[in-house]
């Protein structure tokens, strides 16, 4: 069965180190925030749930960096974590990271494309 490739966002929306753009998959039947950025060029995406406990990492709507746009922070633990995959870097996350989600960046367009296997 193929699951559907949805537009998250214009290319021109996301910036390096700039605010990210919010949305939402579908998992298990339950809608989850989500969120993606670019960094060094490239678009990543991420559950929008710190590892340490679920809660949203935006300090403020969107804002997913720490002030020196190299890491990606939970505003509610100061937990750091690898904008290139989610990995954990410090904090309270305890080696655990991000969960990535697929997404593509296509004629001027940012798509979040899932497929059976995604998490």
């Amino acid at each position: 069965m193929a699951v559907a490739t949805r537009l998250i966002c214009p290319s021109a929306e996301l910036s390096d180190g700039g605010p990210g753009v919010r949305f939402t998959v579908n998992r298990h039947g339950i809608e989850q925030p989500a969120f993606a950025v670019r960094f060094q060029g490239l678009v990543f995406a991420y559950l929008n749930r710190c590892a340490h406990i679920a809660v949203e990492l935006d300090w403020q709507r969107n804002e997913f960096f720490d002030d020196s746009k190299v890491y990606l922070i939970c505003a509610t633990h100061g937990a750091l974590y690898s904008p290139e995959n989610g990995r954990c870097l410090g904090g309270r996350c305890n080696g655990r990271g991000l969960t990535p989600l697929p997404v593509e960046e296509l004629d001027g367009a940012i798509y979040f494309t899932p497929h059976e296997q995604t998490p």
